[in-house]
């Protein structure tokens, strides 16, 4: 008899809670193959793993010998053994680092054509690294919810106040007056959602203002809101990127990379007709909406996370290396064993 072929293990690696919603479709891809995940956080996270999710301490994750470390931090241990897999945190908005290579992967599993070819075009410059376009695996369980024939808008509309924690990149304080006055006459209703990192004074002037019109909404999936909502404000957050993906509009306050996808303003005079022109939907934005989210991620399928393991199994059948070695990266990987507390052997 022949012997059955044994499991192959992949590593999830996480540096903040938002990791769980980017890598848990991997992980169920993983298990639907009859393959293995386990969990590994030197951050906020592991303690929002639910029964059945295995965590690994780094002498676990050694001895377990993933063929895969696959993680949407910006860097990756060294250390652990498997093929170093990045499949990004979010979508390039604009701001400096998302198109950077920082010489910790193998294989970049990018989301769109747009990435694909700027990454495609360093790899084959320094050439340690590989490409494969996947799409986003947390997209995957919401593909069918936020995509297919546009919905009408609600009566009274509702609105998605999102931004980003970068206090130079974002607009919460500086909309927050007009948040304020334009959620207190029943008009319009608001869900406001943050980044994990916003600084907790503004996250808190925000959530006095809930009111019947305006709730703040704790959840770490901002995909969960996209169903419930006409539209977004945002300012430069990758976030958006992931909103347009529903067809729907978002009016943004100073977007470092304006485009006719977005309405884009840059006085809060400017908020209330920016919002109400997105609530008409003209035709020439809801056109630009979707020809910028098929750059960006045509994959309609919720299948990213299935290309990404053929996109690994592809590499590691090929040798699993590239034509030139990764650059020493010396001092970042000391940085990694400081925070992790790991001073072994690489």
């Amino acid at each position: 008899m022949s012997k059955p072929a044994s499991r192959k293990h992949y590593l999830l690696y996480g540096s903040e809670r938002y990791a769980l919603a980017i890598l848990r479709p991997l992980q169920d891809a993983i298990r639907a193959r009859g393959d293995e995940a386990a969990w590994f956080f030197d951050g906020p996270g592991a303690e929002d793993l639910v029964e059945g999710e295995r965590l690994l301490s780094v002498a676990e994750v050694r001895a377990w010998k993933p063929i895969a470390v696959i993680t949407s931090s910006n860097a990756v241990p060294h250390f652990f053994p498997g093929v170093k897999v990045e499949t990004f945190h979010g979508f390039d908005a604009g701001k400096p680092r998302h198109i950077y290579v920082r010489g910790f992967f193998d294989l970049y599993c990018t989301t769109g054509p747009r990435d694909t070819a700027q990454f495609q075009a360093i790899a084959d410059k320094v050439g340690h690294f590989a490409v494969t376009e996947t799409g986003f695996p947390k997209l995957d369980p919401f593909m069918k919810e936020i995509t297919g024939p546009l919905p009408p808008v609600r009566q009274p509309p509702v609105i998605l106040y999102h931004s980003t924690f970068s206090p130079s990149w974002s607009a919460a304080e500086t909309l927050h007056d007009e948040v304020k006055r334009l959620s207190r006459d029943g008009r319009w209703r608001w869900i406001v959602t943050f980044h994990p990192k916003m600084n907790p004074e503004t996250a808190a002037k925000f959530k006095a203002l809930q009111n019947e019109y305006l709730t703040f909404a704790e959840n770490d999936n901002i995909l969960e809101l996209f169903p419930q909502v006409d539209m977004m404000c945002s300012d430069t957050s990758s976030a958006l990127n992931e909103f347009l993906l529903t067809g729907k509009p978002v009016v943004t306050f100073k977007n470092r990379r304006p485009g006719p996808q977005l309405i884009d303003i840059d006085e809060p005079a400017q908020f209330e007709p920016a919002i109400e022109r997105a609530l008409a939907r003209p035709p020439e934005l809801l056109q630009a909406i979707r020809a910028y989210a098929d750059a960006i991620h045509p994959y309609r399928d919720g299948r990213s996370s299935e290309r990404v393991l053929d996109a690994i199994d592809t590499f590691i059948a090929a040798g699993a290396r590239n034509p030139r070695r990764k650059p020493l990266n010396l001092w970042r990987k000391l940085k990694i064993r400081r925070r992790i507390g790991y001073w072994g052997p690489a």
